[in-house]
């Protein structure tokens, strides 16, 4: 018999790192004809973004280190201070993960065999939200496991951002041990949102519908 989980789970936004916030924009543009708009500054991680909205209340997120803040005393979330990762963003802006927005954090976080991190209070202007980082800034399953979010505000932040004619139409991932992270998605309600197949190698994507026709990131 499955038991109802307690709480709700569901895709909020993806995230792409790139080595500059100018390379990721220019990237997103110049593949899906749409261009994020600028989100704002972490000052706790030291990093900046830009958003584009992919339909209803899910995102993209163009997320990079910010040059002009001190580097933080702990590790960057995403991975951003992975030397293999940066080497790699060098090359081009890469997807590295998902985010998943609950109404009850705390309940959703001990539900996940696959520890998440600590859940850390954020705040930016009006907007306040909670969100797991792994202490060591490693993502989650390598980023098919995604960090939890829940947003303390009355409007989701996709709402305020442009429309755009960009959509999500498929999450998907390979890995060399798939059945951990199908335990943690599943435990997380989560089990249809990305799809993870076995291979050697570990690779995660996403299918875009765009004005240039299907893009993959």
């Amino acid at each position: 018999m499955t038991v109802p989980h307690r709480f709700h789970a569901a895709l909020d936004h993806l995230v792409v790192a790139a080595a500059t916030l100018a390379d990721g924009i220019d990237h997103v543009a110049t593949v899906m004809g749409a261009t994020p708009v600028p989100g704002g500054k972490h000052a706790t991680m030291g990093t900046h973004n830009a958003l584009l909205r992919l339909g209803g209340e899910t995102y993209l997120e163009i997320i990079a280190i910010d040059p002009d803040a001190p580097k933080p005393p702990w590790p960057r979330w995403f991975g951003l201070d992975d030397i293999a990762l940066q080497a790699d963003l060098t090359e081009r802006p890469r997807l590295v993960g998902w985010v998943a927005c609950t109404n009850d954090i705390e309940a959703a976080a001990a539900a996940s065999p696959l520890p998440l991190g600590a859940i850390h209070p954020m705040q930016r202007g009006d907007y306040r939200w909670r969100i797991t980082i792994p202490d060591n800034g490693v993502r989650p399953g390598k980023g098919l496991v995604p960090m939890l979010i829940q947003w303390d505000v009355p409007t989701h932040p996709a709402e305020r951002l442009p429309k755009s004619s960009v959509t999500l139409a498929q999450l998907a991932g390979t890995h060399p041990e798939p059945a951990p992270l199908r335990a943690a998605l599943a435990a997380l309600g989560l089990e249809g949102t990305i799809a993870i197949s076995y291979d050697r190698e570990l690779r995660i994507a996403a299918m875009l519908r765009t004005p240039r026709g299907i893009v993959t990131l």
